[in-house]
C-alpha cells in the first residue's frame, strides 16, 4: 500500500472554512424558502467539503462528463448542501441558491437531474445506493474506466431493506471503486434512528455484508481526509465510511437536539447562528478546488440502435413472446455495445439468458432483489453510459414500484422487461401472474407501455425501446402463441395495427398479446355465423393509437370490445375508455379478469375469467342484438 501524506494544514483549514461555508449557504437557502432541512445539511459539512474539495476527482465546469467522479445524495432532503458545494465549485451562482425551492427555480427540494450535477433523483430514502452500484458496476466492468462512485446515505434509510440489498450487491460484485457515506447523525425525522450512535454495530453489519468499513469522527477533516485515502488503496471491496455526526453541527442550541428536522432556523436565531459560524472562516476567499479526472473514459455512441437483420419467423410459426424477447434481446446485443441485460435470478424463464450465454460481460445477475435491480439498472443508465434491458417476472415488478416511480423523476432512459403476464400463465397460480403491471406502467408519467403479440413485433418492440426515452416496460406472455406478421412489418410507438377487417364489421374487437389470438379465433367462430368483427393489436398500450381505434368505431356502428389479460382497473380496456370518453355514440363492452385467479390450465383460466374466444363472441352476439 502506498504510503498516506497527511495534507497541510492550509489545506485543512481550508476544508474547515468550506464545511462552514456550505452550512451558512445551507441555512439561508432554507429561511429564503421558510422549509427545508438545514440541520441534516449541517451534519454532513465536513464530509461533503473533504469528498467535494479533496477526494473526488471531476471537472466542475462540465458535471456530467463522463470521466467524472460520481456522487448520489441518497438523503435527498439535504439537498441544499449539495447545491452550496456546487456554487462553492463555481457550477452554480451563490446568489441563486436562495431561490430553493421556488417555481421558477431548478433548485428543488429534492435533487433531480433537471441540475446537470444530478444523476438520478433522491428524496425517497433507500434507494440512492442501488444507482450508485449500478454506475460503480459499469464504471469498473463496463467503461474500464477509474472514475470513482460516492454514495451519502443517512442512518434513518439504512432501515430501508433496499439499502442492504445493494450492500450484498456490491460485495459480491468486488465493487472496490464504491464508496458510502453513512451520515450517523443519531436523529430521524420524528425521533432518533434505531442505533442512534451505537457505531459498532454498524460496523458489524456492514463488515458482514463484505464491506471494508472505518469507523470516523465525522466532522474532523484530517480523519476523513485519511479515510477516503484509504477507501482508495482497497481492491475487490467496497468501502463504507461510518461517520459519527451531530445534526445541527455548528448550530447553537439545535445541534443534537430532536424536534428539528425539516425545519429553517427561527428568524430571531438567524443572525446570531450566521456570526458564530462566520466566525470560524479563517480564509473566506476561495482556495481550494477538486482536481481533475483521468481522461479513460470515451463519450457515450449515441447512435439509433438498429437490429442487424429482419427477424426470423415465418406466418404460422409459434413461439412465446418472452422467448421471442431474449432472442431479440441478443440480436439487438449485436448491434451495440451499449446494450446491457440484468435480471433477478429468473433467466430461464424471461429468457435473458440468451443474452448471457452470447454477451456474459454485458450481462448482471441481481438475484431475487428486484428493487436494486431496477436501482442499478438506472444506474448503469446513467449519463447514456448503456442501454439497459431488466427483466423478471412481470408481477415482481410491484414490489419495485417505487424505484420505477422515481426513475420517472429521474428521467431515466431504462427498459424493463414482465413475463408471466396473466392468468394465460397457467398452473403456477395467482402469485406469479401479473394482473395489475399494465395499470403500474400506465401511472408512470413519460413511460411507454409495449405489449406483443408474437415474435415479430416483440423483436421490434425490443429495437423500439432501445431507441426510446424514458422508461420503457415490455409485457411478454407464457404460452406459445402464432406468428401473425411478416418479417418486413413496420412498427411505430403509438401506431396499433388492424390485423383484421372487411366493410361488413359489426364490432371492433381490440386484444393484446394472448388475447388478440383469442380475438381472431373468435373472428373464425364468427364468420361461420355470417358475421364479420374488426381486430386491432394496439402493440403499445401507452402511447395508445386513438385515431385507429376512432375510426375503427366509426365504422362498427360505434361498438368496441376490449380483452385483456389483465384486471378491468388501469388495464387496455380503460386505455381505450380515456381515448374514445369524449366521442358521442360509442358503446366500450370489457372484457377482463375479475376476482382472484386460481391454478389451472391456460385456456381453463381464459375461459374461467371470460377472456377467451368463446366469451369475445357472446359479447359479439349481444352487441350485436342490441
Amino acid at each position: 500500500m502506498a504510503n498516506y501524506h497527511k495534507p497541510d494544514e492550509k489545506t485543512l483549514q481550508g476544508l474547515k472554512d468550506v464545511a462552514n461555508k456550505l452550512r451558512i449557504n445551507s441555512i439561508k437557502a432554507t429561511c429564503a424558502s421558510n422549509s427545508g432541512h438545514p440541520t441534516s445539511c449541517c451534519s454532513a459539512a465536513e464530509l461533503m467539503s473533504v469528498l467535494f474539495f479533496h477526494a473526488m476527482r471531476y471537472k466542475a465546469d462540465d458535471p456530467r462528463n463522463q470521466c467524472n467522479d460520481r456522487f448520489v445524495l441518497s438523503k435527498g432532503h439535504a439537498a441544499p448542501i449539495l447545491y452550496a458545494v456546487w456554487a462553492e465549485a463555481g457550477f452554480v451562482k451563490e446568489s441563486d441558491l436562495v431561490n430553493l425551492r421556488k417555481i421558477d427555480s431548478d433548485l428543488e427540494g429534492h435533487p433531480t437531474p433537471k441540475l446537470e450535477f444530478v444523476d438520478v433523483a433522491t428524496g425517497s430514502l433507500g434507494q440512492g445506493l442501488s444507482a450508485a452500484c449500478g454506475m460503480a458496476y459499469t464504471g469498473k466492468y463496463f467503461d474500464k474506466s477509474s472514475y470513482r462512485v460516492y454514495c451519502m446515505l443517512g442512518d434513518g434509510e439504512c432501515s430501508e431493506g433496499s439499502v442492504w440489498e445493494a450492500m450484498a450487491f456490491a460485495s459480491y460484485y468486488k465493487l472496490d471503486n464504491l464508496v458510502a457515506i453513512l451520515d450517523i447523525n443519531r436523529l430521524g425525522q420524528s425521533e432518533p434512528a434505531p442505533l442512534q450512535h451505537d457505531m459498532e454495530t454498524y460496523r458489524k453489519r456492514c463488515e458482514a455484508f463484505g464491506w471494508n468499513t472505518y469507523v470516523v469522527e465525522g466532522h474532523d477533516v484530517e480523519e476523513l481526509c485519511k479515510a477516503f485515502w484509504q477507501a482508495q488503496q482497497v481492491k475487490d471491496k467496497p468501502t463504507c465510511i461510518v461517520a459519527r455526526t451531530l445534526k445541527g453541527k455548528g448550530l447553537k442550541n439545535i445541534e443534537d437536539k430532536e424536534n428539528w428536522h425539516g425545519k429553517p432556523i427561527p428568524k430571531d436565531k438567524l443572525d446570531d447562528v450566521l456570526k458564530d459560524l462566520q466566525s470560524q472562516i479563517q480564509v473566506p476567499n476561495k482556495t481550494l478546488s477538486p482536481k481533475p479526472p483521468n481522461n479513460d473514459a470515451a463519450p457515450a455512441d449515441l447512435s439509433t440502435i438498429v437490429m442487424p437483420s429482419v427477424p426470423s419467423y415465418k406466418k404460422g410459426d409459434k413461439v412465446a413472446t418472452r422467448r421471442a424477447y431474449g432472442d431479440a434481446l441478443a440480436k439487438l446485443g449485436q448491434a451495440s455495445q451499449r446494450v446491457v441485460a440484468l435480471d433477478g435470478d429468473t433467466k430461464n424463464s424471461t429468457f435473458s439468458e440468451l443474452f448471457k450465454k452470447k454477451f456474459p460481460d454485458r450481462y448482471i445477475e441481481c438475484f431475487i432483489a428486484e428493487q436494486n435491480m431496477v436501482g442499478v439498472a438506472i444506474g448503469c443508465a446513467t449519463r447514456d453510459r448503456t442501454v439497459a434491458f431488466a427483466s423478471t417476472f412481470a408481477a415482481f415488478f410491484s414490489r419495485a414500484y417505487d424505484q420505477i416511480r422515481m426513475g420517472a423523476i429521474s428521467q431515466t432512459n431504462v427498459n424493463l422487461v414482465g413475463s408471466h403476464c396473466g392468468v394465460s400463465i397457467g398452473e403456477d397460480g395467482p402469485s406469479q401472474m401479473a394482473l395489475e403491471d399494465l395499470a403500474i406502467f400506465r401511472a408512470i408519467p413519460s413511460c411507454t407501455v409495449f405489449y406483443p403479440c408474437d415474435g415479430v413485433s416483440t423483436e421490434k418492440a425490443v429495437e423500439l425501446a432501445a431507441n426510446t426515452k424514458g422508461i420503457c416496460f415490455i409485457r411478454t406472455s407464457r404460452p406459445d402463441t402464432p406468428i401473425i406478421y411478416s418479417p418486413d412489418e413496420k412498427f411505430e410507438v403509438g401506431e396499433a395495427k388492424v390485423v383484421l377487417q372487411s366493410d361488413n364489421d359489426v364490432a371492433t374487437v381490440i386484444g393484446a398479446g394472448v388475447t388478440l389470438h383469442e380475438a381472431l379465433t373468435a373472428a373464425e367462430m364468427l364468420k361461420k355465423e355470417g358475421k364479420s368483427i374488426r381486430v386491432i393489436d394496439p402493440f403499445t398500450i401507452k402511447p395508445l393509437d386513438a385515431a385507429t381505434v376512432l375510426a375503427s368505431a366509426r365504422a362498427t356502428g360505434g361498438q368496441i370490445i376490449t380483452v385483456e389479460d389483465h384486471y378491468k382497473e388501469g388495464g387496455l380496456g380503460e386505455a381505450v375508455l380515456s381515448a374514445v370518453g369524449q366521442e358521442p355514440g360509442i358503446v366500450v363492452t370489457r372484457l377482463a379478469v375479475t376476482g382472484l385467479p386460481r391454478s389451472g390450465k391456460p385456456q381453463e383460466l381464459l375461459d374461467i375469467f371470460g377472456i377467451s374466444a368463446k366469451h369475445i363472441v357472446a359479447a359479439v352476439r349481444q352487441t350485436f342484438a342490441n
